[in-house]
């Protein structure tokens, strides 16, 4: 079976940016581009209506991948693109699609007078689900991943070479999550900023004087943490530049803070098949929702 990324297209403008970042990233990997259109079944009546100048809901359906499969080809010579029309429950067969796959791509809706992302029902439920690599992307400036977008609204040629973002937890390092954020970045050719961050002492809870002494104390502990769970990933990675940031504070507002002009943001999920209880995390859910480049969520045990 051909390896390839699936992406969710329903023809909004961030579905197309998602097609558009995941035909570079197939490019740099060397895999296919699937684009799943899914059909939620609607009274035939409905179907038929016409609508938008005259067409059925059923002829735009039919258009609008075939257009943008086009569109991709046309601006990725030599990439292998196609594109499926699945009846059902959009969540549902994009969950299925990303059985297998080695990524899954999906758009997400800017919010307006915030930059971010509106995760909908379908992109939680995937990225809650999928076990694979997910990729949220939104329509704009920085979701063509570090291209600058011409008056078209697609990305340019030309790059911008965003670094890529890692927020890392210093408590539980899981291998998956950092190994993606270094090969994200060496297919890149740009820096890796690897973010913790770290909470004052309980004092500040309670409205007690701080110690300058004992925080920066802490944070050069934090620090040399950080160096040494990332030593080994240096050495096995050389040709990556790795930007440590050990910053104070809430780790959601420092990711979304450090996110700004990064290519690319990788957070992690633990899995959790229990169908109970959240599967997305606090920390993973505010990037989502509040991060201004795409970010890939990479499940793990």
């Amino acid at each position: 079976m051909v390896r390839s990324i699936v992406v969710g297209l329903d023809g909004s403008a961030e579905s197309r940016a998602a097609a558009e970042w995941a035909a570079r990233e197939a490019k740099r990997r060397g895999l296919s581009v699937r684009l799943v259109h899914v059909w939620e079944a609607v009274p035939e009546p409905l179907a038929l209506a016409r609508f938008l100048g005259g067409e059925t809901r059923q002829q735009w359906g039919e258009r609008v991948p075939c257009a943008v499969v086009e569109g991709l080809r046309v601006r990725h010579p030599g990439l292998d693109v196609t594109v499926e029309q699945v009846a059902g429950r959009p969540a549902e067969v994009l969950a299925e699609a990303a059985k297998d796959a080695e990524l899954v791509v999906l758009g997400s809706r800017g919010l307006s007078g915030i930059g971010g992302f509106l995760v909908g029902s379908v992109g939680q439920a995937v990225v809650a689900g999928a076990e694979q690599p997910v990729v949220l992307v939104r329509a704009g400036e920085q979701a063509a991943d570090g291209h600058v977008v011409d008056p078209s609204g697609l990305p340019s040629p030309v790059a911008l070479s965003g670094p890529v973002v890692l927020g890392l937890d210093t408590d539980h390092p899981d291998d998956t999550v950092i190994a993606y954020a270094f090969e994200a970045a060496a297919r890149r050719v740009t820096p890796l900023r690897v973010v913790h961050a770290w909470n004052l002492p309980p004092y500040v809870a309670y409205g007690l004087p701080a110690d300058p002494e004992l925080n920066a104390v802490l944070g050069k502990q934090d620090a040399a943490t950080l160096a040494e769970m990332l030593h080994r990933w240096k050495e096995k990675y050389p040709a990556v530049q790795v930007v440590e940031e050990s910053r104070c504070g809430s780790p959601a507002v420092e990711l979304v803070d450090a996110s700004r002009g990064a290519s690319l943001v990788v957070v992690g999920r633990r899995i959790r098949r229990s169908p109970l209880g959240a599967h997305i995390g606090p920390i993973t859910h505010a990037v989502l929702h509040h991060a201004p480049a795409p970010v890939a969520v990479i499940a793990h045990d």
